[in-house]
């Protein structure tokens, strides 16, 4: 077995655990930093890093929601919440995601489920991942709703989250023939919306992308506080220190990027699915659960 391979499973099996242990204390009133916090630090205790800030994306947010320091938010009676989590280890990730109704939502949640399960029961070496898009897509509408069509599942690799190819939650006219051995992240949403994420400005993860000598100390130990997560995202709430105008340079000037909240444009609910598998000549390993 390759280190890829070894080091991704162990990091999705430390993932298997975190995500039915989080279910449980998603509830109305608690705090969402207190389930971000016990999502980060149980994936340490579990032998792993996370490989990026715990999401936790509530209702018409879809994506890169995750709270700030001593942020007093909390869940609602009724809420859509999706929780994103990922883990490494020496850089090899698992990724996954799940939804939990805090109201009355059952379809719209088994709606990406059932996808995420239908397109992981198609996987296999040389399927095009044009079809298993179409999967997704026809799966979600038979209950009624639209897939995200600018939300993607994607491969991983050694500190990077994201990386191709790119599996749409839509049929497309080409896609790419998924190899064996890779490891990849199938992701469909769900939505009674219009079907499309936008930025919607709250921002607060951010990754390293191009470091370079800076003039400003409080940047340089910005900088210097950084390093350790190389090329993965990172909470501002991790740092010492972190006042927006520093980071918004950092990000003009091209050494960070920048993760804003992503909302569906329709404001509809949204629901989300996630497992990391390996492709297998006649099938897929899932590495982050059942």
């Amino acid at each position: 077995m390759s280190e890829a391979i070894e080091k991704t499973i162990r990091a999705g099996e430390i993932l298997a655990t975190v995500r039915v242990e989080v279910v449980s204390r998603v509830k109305p009133k608690i705090r969402l930093l207190e389930i971000a916090e016990f999502v980060e630090n149980r994936i340490v205790e579990l032998g792993a890093e996370p490989a990026f800030p715990c999401n936790i994306s509530i209702n018409s947010d879809a994506a890169h929601f995750t709270p700030k320091k001593d942020d007093n938010r909390v869940f609602n009676e009724g809420d859509v919440v999706k929780i994103d989590i990922g883990a490494h280890i020496d850089g090899y990730i698992a990724d996954t995601a799940l939804t939990v109704d805090l109201g009355e939502h059952e379809d719209l949640i088994k709606a990406s489920e059932d996808a995420l399960r239908n397109a992981i029961d198609n996987i296999h070496a040389g399927v095009d991942t044009a079809f298993l898009g179409g999967v997704i897509e026809s799966t979600i509408r038979e209950y009624g709703f639209k897939p995200i069509i600018n939300l993607t599942g994607h491969g991983l690799m050694p500190y990077l989250p994201h990386t191709p190819p790119t599996i749409y939650n839509f049929k497309t006219d080409r896609g790419t023939e998924l190899e064996e051995g890779a490891i990849i992240a199938i992701e469909p949403f769900a939505t009674d919306g219009a079907g499309k994420v936008v930025e919607r400005g709250e921002t607060e993860i951010y990754s390293l992308i191009n470091p370079k000598p800076v003039r400003m100390k409080m940047a340089r130990d910005i900088l210097k506080e950084v390093e350790k997560y190389k090329t993965l995202p990172f909470a501002r709430r991790w740092l010492t220190k972190a006042p927006t105008i520093i980071l918004s340079k950092l990000v003009r000037e091209g050494l960070f990027r920048e993760y804003p909240v992503l909302t569906e444009v329709g404001k509809g609910l949204v629901s989300q699915a996630e497992h990391t598998v390996i492709v297998e000549e006649d099938g897929a390993r899932i590495v982050t659960g059942k």
